[in-house]
């Protein structure tokens, strides 16, 4: 009987590769969790180290607006070979994992470049100026262009060595905790905090009592409350993590909250136009409700200056939460009893600390890590110079999970997935969330609890 929360499913090697589990070395024991935690920490460090040093780290450029954009910058001989050293790097760094657990680096390094070719492209097409400005990111393309090639064609074994979209995701995710600051949270004030705290607690709460309802799964649950409370696609891939949560769920999620942010980058700026809602206001609404940074700076400049400083503000306060739901989350899902195929409870098991660590996804303890010592043992200087740096990186092993995502998951059975609920249950918590969020929005930013910010 197999079960996808068995411990044994949780705290299995990056690569078994027929060894048995009484001849594995201490290396080929570690399992992908810590493996993303020791790639995410060698980057961050080297990152730091030469940037301490005076070293000026130049990652590719991505972004262009027309064909001598992209003919003279993004395919110039010099961004390309950026491009090329960069996929090296990921490509050395990925290899040492999956040598020394036991994998074999010749089968993975082909399909690693051809998986890290394939985000290079989602980057260039998403870069473009058109694009991006109705709100289509990479991760849209990278979805896509995996999506299409993994039910289009059957994925030869040197490729699928290297469909590793959980292993990518969990360190890129120790590197977003470079970005999680506690100096953010104290620049929201105490307005943003509130929001955040109340928004994204009741929201979580309500988008997972309306899954339970709909007969919707926990697994899934948790991923769409993540994703509709806090900030979307960034949220999701936490939480799914932090639950070991099945890929097609998390392409599933994902697709909704890029499908749903479009019209809401629309939408909601003209409301706050139409019904003449004060512009601090219609800024934290913004913030509260739209899923990433981009689109909420994106949205404010559509209604003014202090919408997009308040906006902006509101959006790093929930930010911050990611680390917060993650960990409790984690904990949450760690003590859950464990089920069999046929919804038995499992008796063998009982939550105990044991059992607790054995599951807890331990790349959750990097990426808290990396939020703390970025938050409290580095100047603020040193932190905001390697930032832009970190974040780059970042996105490119997203780039490469939302490839290898799309590649597993089969398109027939993400639009048959659970008969539609999940998306009736996504869509409803953020209209809920919504309308939760402007009232509170008043509430704190409109003067009647604390004084109106001054963002002029």
């Amino acid at each position: 009987m197999s079960n996808r929360n068995n411990t044994a499913d949780t705290t299995g090697a990056l690569t078994d590769a027929g060894i048995s589990p009484n001849k594995k070395t201490f290396l080929q024991s570690l399992t992908e969790d810590w493996w993303a935690v020791i790639l995410g920490t060698i980057i961050i460090a080297t990152v730091l180290y030469l940037t301490n040093n005076g070293t000026v780290i130049s990652l590719p450029a991505f972004k262009w607006a027309n064909s001598e954009d992209l003919l003279g910058k993004i395919l110039s001989a010099s961004n390309l070979l950026l491009i090329v050293e960069m996929g090296a790097v990921f490509l050395a760094l990925a290899s040492i994992a999956i040598g020394l657990s036991g994998g074999s680096i010749a089968r993975f390094a082909g399909g690693f470049a051809l998986i890290y070719f394939l985000a290079i492209v989602s980057f260039i097409i998403g870069g473009n100026k058109s694009v991006s400005y109705f709100g289509l990111e990479y991760v849209v393309f990278a979805l896509l262009i995996g999506i299409t090639l993994g039910n289009l064609i059957k994925l030869p074994s040197w490729l699928k060595e290297a469909v590793r979209s959980e292993f990518y995701i969990k360190t890129g995710l120790v590197i977003l905790g470079t970005t999680i600051l506690s100096a953010d949270l104290i620049k929201a004030g105490l307005p943003g905090i509130i929001q955040a705290v109340i928004v994204v607690t009741v929201v979580w709460f309500f988008s997972m009592w309306l899954s339970r309802k709909l007969k919707v799964d926990d697994e899934f649950g948790v991923i769409l409350a993540s994703a509709v409370s806090i900030c979307g696609v960034s949220a999701a891939i936490v939480a799914a993590g932090a639950i070991n949560g099945d890929k097609r769920k998390l392409s599933y999620v994902t697709t909704l909250v890029l499908i749903m942010a479009i019209p809401m980058m629309i939408i909601l700026p003209w409301a706050v136009k139409y019904f003449h809602i004060p512009e601090v206001i219609g800024g934290a609404w913004l913030g509260g409700t739209l899923d990433t940074t981009a689109t909420v700076t994106a949205a404010g400049d559509l209604v003014g200056p202090i919408a997009v400083k308040a906006g902006v503000i509101a959006k790093f306060s929930q930010n911050v939460f990611i680390g917060v739901a993650a960990f409790f989350i984690a904990i949450w899902w760690a003590y859950k009893k464990p089920k069999g195929e046929d919804g038995v409870p499992f008796k063998a098991e009982r939550p105990g600390l044991k059992i607790v660590w054995e599951r807890f996804p331990k790349f959750v303890l990097g990426f808290v890590a990396a939020s703390l010592v970025f938050s409290f043992l580095l100047s603020p200087t040193i932190a905001k110079s390697v930032g832009p740096t970190l974040n780059g990186l970042r996105t490119v092993w997203f780039a490469i999970a939302f490839i290898s995502i799309g590649m597993e998951a089969k398109f027939s059975s993400l639009v048959k997935l659970q008969g539609g609920k999940p998306a009736f249950t996504f869509v409803t918590a953020q209209i809920f969330n919504i309308f939760w969020t402007l009232l509170w929005s008043y509430i704190l930013f409109g003067g009647y609890l604390f004084p109106i910010p001054d963002f002029k």
